[in-house]
């Protein structure tokens, strides 16, 4: 999904907020001028799609009452299928009506299918919505509060997904929607440190990793041009995810609804496991709970759990894109997963000193898991498997020899300075959970905003400056859409 920069940050968001605010203070019924705002910002993508949030958020609200009031099992299972069904047309029938067509020579000739915005967030929000009401776990709420939840626009692109038992209160309570000086101040620092991150690191890495994943597609890579693709890639989806995560939860912020943290430093992870308890945090919170425990969880002994996990890795991965490179991005990390849950309950404990080398372990373990990590992702990033083959046989020293592409997308001279200096900022560069101080289950707010927000003078001039520098990077490249790599899935 392509976006002018221009439009989307400096015009409708802010601009939305401040005609929110005013809105209220005027007519009053703020939840129902937020719905209208959200669906705006939704129908200005494609208004042809516009019936279809409507519609499933009519749908699901008559769905879920209709589960809390009589705990109907079959009518939850009818929810969820509804749900799944318009998830899979929308996105997964084109896929498999070409694996179908590769397989058997058939042509089966599919209308053109355009993929929703924002339709895999708004649905697993409204299948987690049906499976609390079925479970007697759902916070009570009115049509337009629930409207508000599903919709609202800063978080429905990208995430974070949000589950009602959860996040309702922040959408129905006294305050929600209200402007405060510390909400208002609190919520402009992150989304402005959101905002460079997108902006300064990883649009800049994009400009690297682009070009050169491009190349592949026809030729391999040399060792120096695949790892330079694989890293930069690396740092530019952690900055853009996690950007968008921070501006999303800055904006809330600014009208005092507080969202789940959705990043706690995945890249410090020092093993696997470690880090997808820090990436995507509500992804990861919406498998275990709605999928991994379901399926049995951990209850049936080692070879269940194997296969649990692995299943769950890889129908996350599917949820990511329709392709065979996302499947197996999910089945890499499925297997991932499985290698280190046997190490770490079969092996470590049996090995000698594992406690007096804990320092070392620690060092070597977060390194391992680090590049495993970013072999990963050039899969999740090749738009071909032909062409992860390329970039993967490069950083392997198979490949080709550099060309002229290297000079034209390096940074020149300074390209892995520049990853050292990432990768230092990525390790002790203070987190948005830390600032916050949330509660580890589900990235819940442990304080109030008013407790977290200190004016400081330093702070101020930091913003101003960080500000300037978004506001020029957009100036200088005015010609350049920027894009935010989650808007895709």
């Amino acid at each position: 999904m392509i976006f002018s920069s221009d439009l989307f940050i400096f015009a409708f968001l802010p601009a939305a907020l401040l005609g929110l605010v005013v809105a209220r203070r005027l007519f009053g019924a703020h939840l129902y001028w937020i719905v209208i705002a959200s669906l705006f910002f939704y129908g200005y993508w494609k208004p042809v799609y516009l019936p279809l949030i409507v519609g499933s958020i009519l749908i699901n609200f008559a769905l879920g009452r209709a589960i809390e009031r009589n705990r109907s099992k079959p009518l939850m299972v009818v929810g969820v299928t509804i749900n799944l069904l318009a998830l899979g047309w929308f996105k997964y029938a084109n896929f498999l009506a070409e694996n179908v067509e590769w397989a058997t020579g058939a042509e089966i000739g599919l209308p053109e299918i355009v993929l929703p915005l924002a339709i895999s967030f708004f649905t697993f929000q409204q299948i987690s919505y049906l499976v609390d009401a079925y479970r007697g776990e759902t916070h009570p709420h009115s049509f337009i509060q629930y409207a508000a939840f599903v919709s609202f626009f800063p978080q429905l692109i990208a995430g974070p997904i949000l589950q009602q038992k959860r996040t309702m209160q922040e959408f129905a309570g006294p305050k929600a929607f209200h402007v405060t000086a510390e909400g208002l101040g609190f919520g402009l620092m992150i989304f402005i440190a959101g905002m460079a991150k997108k902006l300064l690191i990883a649009d800049p890495m994009g400009t690297i990793a682009t070009p050169l994943f491009d190349h592949a597609l026809e030729n391999p890579l040399s060792l120096e041009q695949a790892w330079t693709a694989a890293l930069a890639y690396s740092f530019q989806l952690y900055f853009d995810f996690s950007g968008y995560s921070d501006m999303a939860i800055g904006l809330a912020m600014m009208v005092s609804i507080r969202l789940p943290v959705n990043f706690n430093s995945p890249y410090r992870a020092v093993n696997i496991a470690d880090f997808w308890r820090r990436w995507h945090m509500t992804l990861s919170g919406f498998l275990r709970d709605y999928l991994y425990i379901p399926l049995g969880g951990n209850r049936h002994g080692p070879s269940r759990t194997y296969v649990n996990l692995f299943i769950v890795m890889v129908l996350g991965g599917l949820w990511h894109g329709a392709g065979w490179t996302f499947i197996i991005w999910g089945a890499l990390h499925g297997g991932y997963l499985l290698l280190h849950r046997f190490f770490a309950h079969r092996i470590k404990p049996h090995l000698p000193g594992a406690e007096a080398l804990a320092p070392v372990w620690t060092v070597i373990s977060w390194a391992l898991t680090m590049v495993l990590v970013v072999i990963a992702w050039v899969v999740f990033r090749a738009d071909t498997l032909d062409a992860a083959i390329n970039v993967w046989t490069g950083m392997a020293g198979m490949g080709g020899e550099a060309g002229e592409i290297a000079r034209d997308a390096f940074l020149t001279g300074w390209r892995w300075q520049a990853f050292a200096a990432l990768t230092v900022l990525c390790l002790i560069l203070p987190n948005l959970p830390q600032i916050a101080g949330y509660v580890d289950a589900g990235g819940i707010w442990r304080q109030t905003v008013a407790a977290l927000y200190q004016p400081h003078i330093i702070g101020l001039i930091a913003a101003i400056v960080i500000f300037a520098s978004c506001f020029a990077m957009l100036r200088a490249n005015s010609a350049v859409v920027s894009e935010f790599l989650y808007w895709d899935f």
